[in-house]
């Protein structure tokens, strides 16, 4: 402390002159026009720069979008090739057909990109919170997928938000397939690993082996068909033995999962409830 005393002494002249220099500046600046504005010429060089850095900073969050624009692309991908590789095994070469095709798939349902703000992956009956809701035309009963896959269907709504049961939840059950396959189950999910989902009621004479993939059947207006799931790791008997139950790696990582897509399948929604109306007007008159 004795020294730091000294050394203040000895040198307070020079404090005082820097302290007057800064108050000259001050008064300098704030009170003649002209020195003042080359002085704030100066500052926007400091500026500009800080714009710079600002600038390279958003750009860097701007990758969220592009994330989500890859994954609205993906599932849109993903569902054109399904679509045209069914329309090639029963024609030959029409490419007018499978331009067609392509533009009637992209029609039947449109995208709702989500933010995923709450996510849950130890629990039995794990739920996820996305930042749309009714304002932004997201509905209860509505798929919800990412560029890799599945991921569960829209529980509850509100105006600004939404609850999804994923399929990390002991309640979740989705109706998939074995792609190529043509053998029907439903994924459950029993708890443990967020990576590994169970399919059942495969029929005991289904051929498939390990590494097949499994996809959405398309059999109720939640998803449309051939959303990837996951893919084939062991088969096991049911309990009862009449069918097979089938260990599969989830395609989506839920324990990193940021961007979704709500599926609006609005209009396979329409027509599957006119075609349930027929179904129970045909059963009445039967009656």
């Amino acid at each position: 402390m004795r020294n730091l005393i000294e050394f203040l002494t000895k040198y307070n002249h020079w404090f005082v002159f820097v302290i007057l220099e800064v108050l000259s500046f001050v008064l300098l600046f704030r009170f003649n026009s002209y020195q003042g504005s080359v002085f704030f010429t100066s500052a926007n060089v400091v500026s500009g720069k800080v714009y710079e850095w600002s600038s390279a900073v958003n750009a860097f969050f701007s990758l969220t979008k592009i994330n989500q624009q890859l994954n609205t692309r993906n599932l849109y991908l993903e569902q054109t090739v399904n679509k045209l590789s069914e329309e090639i095994k029963t024609t030959k070469g029409d490419s007018t057909r499978l331009a067609r095709a392509h533009h009637e798939l992209l029609k039947e349902f449109k995208l709702i990109q989500a933010k995923v703000i709450s996510n849950s992956i130890d629990k039995p009956d794990n739920l996820m919170t996305l930042d749309k809701g009714r304002a932004d035309g997201v509905r209860k009963d509505m798929g919800v997928a990412c560029g890799n896959g599945i991921v569960g269907v829209v529980y509850m709504v509100s105006e600004h938000y939404s609850v999804v049961l994923p399929v990390l939840n002991s309640k979740s059950n989705i109706s998939v397939a074995i792609k190529k396959r043509g053998y029907y189950g439903h994924l459950s999910w029993s708890g443990g690993a967020s990576d590994i989902a169970y399919v059942t009621d495969i029929p005991r004479h289904a051929h498939f082996r390990i590494g097949d993939i499994i996809v959405t059947s398309g059999y109720s207006s939640i998803f449309p068909p051939g959303i990837v799931v996951g893919q084939v790791l062991h088969v096991y008997n049911s309990a009862d033995g009449l069918s097979y139950r089938v260990q599969i790696k989830l395609s989506t990582d839920f324990s990193n999962l940021r961007d979704v897509c709500i599926i609006d399948n609005t209009e396979l929604e329409e027509r599957i409830n006119i075609l349930r109306s027929a179904e129970d007007s045909l059963r009445i008159k039967q009656n």
